[in-house]
């Protein structure tokens, strides 16, 4: 058995300090540009497992099974939805569907800031509700490459505009983690996070634009961008607060698309913009996936087919993320692998969690009711309806493996590196620096779910892995635990802007090899200061009239 231990030197600074070391070498490894992605990733994880034994005293033994378990469950469920959607992409593009796409996109709108909206913001939170952990930034990055965008914008928008729909991806999934680790009611927990999230659903278009090409173009376009903002948040707030949390992001997502394709009708702004050029100097370029271009203009049939293999996707992975379809097939196929000499024999003591709970630590291999298994089906079916012989796209699917070789290795080698900090402790270490705030905890401790998300590229497992400390904390300090375990979920939506694995998601997307020091410095300070926003937030509904009143009884 091994008991964690959350300050191995009984000083909490030092503790704190090797806790954060994995973490801090790995984000400084990839800002700097000098060394390929999958190479600091796979360092951090050496580093890593040599502190959880070195410093926390985790038995070789255990660091080295859990290394392996992470590594799989890194592909599964992420690598493998990645290397899917990316095999449907080139499908797309290998028969001119793509580039007829991208002509029908401009039917909309010719003005590359509401295609933009339309695909990351509206298109990307659609995928998000309905699959979540990376499917909707791999999708968005890889349509907007396809439509002329730079890597680097694709990448870096389709990362900032999945944070207004995180915290209720793949049907509720970090709200039902969340409820699991806190206790309280899910309708509570979405309840609080609608209402904290929605406040910054509101702004996210607007970020989007603004960073793509500064303030004056930006406002040019601003009736668009509210209709954006209100047709996803308005919903998404009825919802999250009057219904359930599992439906949120794919209505308001569809809302929010459905009411910009209306407004375009009757609206478009008086100069359209059709350079992709961002306001910062950008010579990204990808030879993986260029720019498709046409030289004849499509006919009307050809533009519904060109549709045609995103709808079979959307309409497959709607059934596939319904609770009927999982209840169906996952009793047919879903073994669960307990990891010897593992499961179970890891315990989780106090502070850091109510009470001594041994971690669980095994495969559930729910291979048929995966995300990824149902883009798969989706590729396979628009495969044969774009007129693909079954050879073609074996040959297509084995070019996929080799293009994202590199960034799936990274993916599996990071969520490896979160999975080693959660078993031997590392995670609860910093987790109780944060606690040690008082009354600025508000603050600190949604700064906390940011930092969850940053390091482990899930809100679902920010929640999972914090939840229970959120409250413990909360209940000492006299602080509303529904307010803080919301506010580990909406901060951590913002860390995801930074999440190494997404940002290895869009790379993978966009073919963009060894981009992600560029789209991390790009990013980082916006996702900084969204994370301080949240948390001023959080303080303004612990401590200010009125905003007290926003905060919902548990």
């Amino acid at each position: 058995m091994f008991h964690q231990n959350y300050d191995p030197f009984n000083n909490a600074v030092i503790s704190t300090i090797v806790a954060a070391f994995p973490i801090v070498l790995l984000l400084g490894l990839i800002a700097s540009g000098k060394i390929k992605s999958h190479w600091a990733a796979l360092i951090a994880l050496a580093a890593t497992v040599l502190v959880a034994i070195g410093a926390y005293g985790m038995p070789a033994d255990m660091a080295i099974k859990v290394t392996g378990l992470g590594f799989v469950n890194g592909f599964f469920p992420i690598g493998w939805i990645i290397v899917n959607v990316i095999f449907l992409y080139r499908l797309t593009v290998d028969k001119g569907y793509f580039a007829v796409f991208q002509h029908s996109m401009g039917q909309i709108t010719p003005d590359r800031r509401l295609q933009l909206i339309i695909i990351a913001f509206c298109f990307g939170a659609f995928f998000e509700g309905a699959a979540g952990f990376g499917t909707p930034v791999a999708v968005s990055a890889a349509m907007l490459m396809g439509l002329g965008f730079s890597p680097l914008a694709a990448s870096a928008l389709s990362l900032l505009a999945d944070t207004a729909t995180v915290a209720f991806g793949a049907l509720g999934a970090p709200i039902t983690a969340l409820a699991a680790s806190t206790g309280i009611d899910p309708m509570v927990l979405s309840q609080i996070v609608g209402r904290q999230s929605c406040v910054f659903s509101l702004i996210i278009p607007f970020v989007m634009v603004y960073m793509f090409c500064g303030w004056k173009k930006m406002m040019e376009v601003w009736p668009a961008l509210a209709v954006a903002s209100l047709g996803f948040t308005i919903p998404a707030y009825l919802i999250s607060n009057y219904s359930n949390p599992y439906i949120v992001d794919v209505v308001a997502g569809a809302a929010a698309l459905g009411s910009m394709v209306l407004f375009l009708r009757v609206w478009q702004p008086k100069e359209i913009m059709t350079s992709t050029a961002l306001r910062i100097p950008d010579d990204s370029h990808s030879d993986v996936n260029p720019p498709v271009v046409l030289t004849i203009a499509p006919t009307r049939s050809q533009m519904i087919s060109a549709w045609v293999p995103w709808v079979i996707l959307c309409l497959v992975v709607a059934l596939w993320a319904t609770d009927t379809f999982k209840q169906i097939v996952d009793p047919i196929f879903s073994p669960v692998f307990p990891l010897p000499g593992v499961d179970k024999m890891i315990i989780q003591m106090p502070p850091a969690f109510p009470k001594e709970i041994p971690l669980t630590e095994a495969l559930r291999f729910a291979f048929i009711s995966y995300a990824g298994t149902g883009i798969l089906v989706a590729a396979i079916i628009a495969g044969f309806v774009m007129g693909f012989s079954p050879i073609a796209m074996i040959k297509q699917y084995g070019k996929t493996l080799w293009v994202v070789r590199y960034p799936i290795l990274t993916i599996t080698a990071m969520l490896s590196l979160a999975a080693v900090t959660s078993a031997s402790s590392m995670n609860g270490t910093q987790g109780l620096a944060f606690a040690r705030t008082g009354f600025f905890y508000p603050f600190f401790g949604t700064m906390l779910g940011w930092l969850g998300v940053a390091a482990t590229g899930s809100d679902t497992a920010a929640n999972a892995l914090f939840g229970g400390l959120q409250m413990v904390t909360s209940n000492q300090l006299g602080i509303s635990g529904v307010l803080m375990a919301g506010a580990n979920s909406t901060g951590g939506v913002m860390g995801k802007i930074i999440c190494i694995s997404s940002i290895v998601v869009a790379v993978a997307a966009t073919g963009w090899q060894g981009g992600e020091s560029r789209i991390l410095r790009f990013v980082f300070w916006c996702s900084v200061i969204l994370g301080f926003a949240v948390g001023v937030l959080a303080m303004l509904q612990a401590y200010v009239w009125p905003f007290t009143l926003t905060v919902p009884v548990g």
